[in-house]
C-alpha cells in the first residue's frame, strides 16, 4: 500500500521536464497558429463581414430606391388623377357647350322654318285672295248682268264694275 499511497497521487502529477517541454511545444504551436492560421481566419472573417455589410448596404440602397420609385409612382398617380378630373370637367363643359350650341341652332332653325312657313302661308293667302277676287268679280259681273237684264259686254265696263265692288268689300 505504500507503493499505491506513494505513487497514487504522483502518478497524476507530471514531472517538471514534461511540463517545460509541453509548454515549449505549446508556445511553438501557438506561434505557428498565430503566424499562419490566424491571418487566414481573419481574412475569411473580414471577407464575410464585408460581404454581409455590402449586402446590408445594397439592401438599404434597394429599399431607398424602392421608396423613391413608390413616391414617384404615387406622385404620377395623383397627377394622373388630377388630369383625369380636369379632362372630365373639360368634357362636361364642352358637352354643355355643344348642347347649348345645338339648342341655339335648333331654335334658330325652328324660327327660320316658322318664318318660312309664315311667308308661305301669307303668299298662299295672297294667291287665294287674288283668285277669290277674280272669282267674285266674275260672279258679280254675271249677277249684275242678270239684275240689269242685259249682258255687260264691254270689258272696260266689267273691269270698272269689278274694281268698284272690290273697293266696297275692302272698306267693309
Amino acid at each position: 500500500m505504500t507503493f499505491a499511497a506513494e505513487g497514487g497521487i504522483s502518478l497524476f502529477i507530471p514531472k517538471v521536464y514534461d511540463i517545460v517541454w509541453s509548454l515549449i511545444i505549446l508556445a511553438i504551436v501557438a506561434l505557428f497558429f498565430y503566424k499562419f492560421f490566424m491571418p487566414k481566419f481573419q481574412a475569411v472573417f473580414d471577407e464575410r463581414a464585408a460581404k454581409i455589410e455590402g449586402g446590408i448596404a445594397k439592401a438599404e440602397q434597394a429599399q431607398k430606391d424602392a421608396d423613391a420609385a413608390k413616391a414617384k409612382y404615387e406622385a404620377q398617380l395623383s397627377t394622373a388623377r388630377v388630369e383625369a378630373a380636369k379632362i372630365r370637367d373639360d368634357a362636361r363643359a364642352e358637352a354643355s357647350h355643344i348642347i347649348a350650341d345645338a339648342r341655339s341652332r335648333a331654335e334658330s332653325d325652328a324660327a327660320q322654318i316658322t318664318a318660312n312657313a309664315q311667308r308661305s302661308i301669307e303668299s298662299q293667302q295672297q294667291q287665294a285672295l287674288v283668285s277669290l277676287k277674280g272669282e267674285v268679280g266674275t260672279l258679280a259681273t254675271a249677277l249684275a248682268g242678270k239684275i240689269l237684264g242685259a249682258k255687260l259686254e264691254s270689258k272696260d265696263v266689267q273691269s270698272s264694275m269689278i274694281d268698284s265692288m272690290l273697293d266696297e268689300l275692302d272698306k267693309k
